[in-house]
């Protein structure tokens, strides 16, 4: 871990090691598809792909692990469960602030059109030519340090207009649609799940992926409703909240429009109908096994073990303890034990995914030195 990784972790969490037989479910779990979901990452830190978002840099024994892996992919799941106690240490997250929190999110599906209509007429717009990323934990001359992104301008750089400027037309030719939608509240299920599948009217389905995003900070409209005594958190789902987006169009706009956050998209075209969608780690994500942890603190390709409950709906849950690899991040998923958990994609992994606002125990699986 790079040094100002490990400093900004060790001022917000404390680090314990355990023994594997004190992780409550471990026999249980099916190691072997946790060592596919790894494999992905490994396969990717090996060719030294790029990041779609870029997170902490791999330590030298991760990738070490890694090229162990990659000599046997092959590997059951009790000789991936050996595999795993052989090159890692357990160790849990124990934050000083709050505690570990799950929440999930999926790659959701949505009738669109390539072109505009009365009825498909909501873009999802390409990345624009100005638009600077900057990398995590840099920052701009002359621009907040809370500012992920910038304008490029003949001066210099300026900050990215908000969701509002946009949605009104401030970057003019500089981007275009790639695809319409029905609905306002579907695009902005899009942008925070930051990817969809879209089938079009002649049967065919379209995928798109995340590009970039406008660097402001993002906002959750769900806990806005809340606070605002629309809805009741332990009530809320993915279901209730379009619809109440659907039914409140001119209250809605306004309500989005408090999230500043605006994400760009791409087709993407490489995907086959069996792939998940495109993490931040640039790898297809694994329904169930794929991760969504702080970048700022983490690396890619990191064994993360979750021990906790999965809702089965508002009154029901079941036991959660799996063996999860970091393998994605997003704008609200910020400290050492908060994390999102991919669920697939379609209805089904929507209604989960909506569902999930859960505590959660933290263990992260750190590689052990190389000898």
């Amino acid at each position: 871990m790079a040094t100002g990784a490990a400093s900004a972790l060790a001022d917000q969490a404390r680090l314990k090691p355990l023994p594997f037989q004190n992780l409550a479910g471990w026999e249980a779990d099916d190691h072997g598809a946790a060592f596919q979901a790894f494999l992905r990452s490994c396969r990717a830190l090996e060719a030294s792909s790029a990041e779609l978002r870029p997170a902490q840099a791999p330590q030298a024994d991760l990738l070490a692990v890694c090229r162990e892996a990659l000599k046997t992919p092959g590997l059951g799941r009790t000789e991936a469960k050996r595999f795993f106690e052989t090159h890692f240490q357990p160790l849990a997250v124990r934050p000083f602030s709050g505690g570990g929190f799950l929440t999930g999110y999926y790659e959701p599906e949505f009738q669109g059109s390539r072109t505009p209509d009365a009825t498909y007429r909501v873009p999802l717009l390409d990345r624009p030519d100005d638009l600077v990323t900057i990398p995590q934990g840099e920052t701009l001359p002359g621009l907040d340090k809370g500012l992920q992104a910038a304008r490029r301008t003949n001066d210099g750089y300026e900050p990215y207009p908000d969701r509002a400027a946009i949605e009104d037309g401030a970057l003019g030719t500089l981007t275009k649609p790639i695809v319409y939608l029905r609905e306002p509240g579907e695009a902005f299920i899009i942008h925070v799940q930051g990817s969809a599948r879209i089938r079009l009217e002649d049967g065919s389905v379209m995928r798109v992926a995340y590009a970039g995003r406008n660097g402001r900070p993002y906002t959750s409209i769900g806990r806005l409703l809340v606070q605002q005594g629309e809805m009741v958190l332990e009530a809320m789902t993915l279901e209730k909240l379009m619809g109440w987006l659907t039914d409140h169009p001119e209250t809605a706009k306004a309500l989005m429009r408090q999230n500043q956050s605006y994400i760009f998209f791409r087709e993407a075209g490489e995907l086959a109908p069996e792939d998940g969608p495109i993490g931040g780690a640039g790898t297809p994500l694994v329904p169930g096994r794929s991760l969504a942890v702080d970048r700022s603190l983490w690396a890619y390709g990191l064994p993360v073990w979750l021990d906790g409950e999965l809702p089965l709906s508002l009154d029901t849950v079941e036991p959660l303890q799996r063996l999860m690899i970091a393998q994605d991040t997003g704008s609200a998923i910020v400290g050492p034990a908060r994390g999102d958990f991919f669920f697939g994609s379609g209805e089904e992994a929507g209604r989960r995914a909506g569902l999930l606002r859960h505590a959660v125990r933290f263990v992260v699986l750190q590689p052990k030195p190389r000898s």
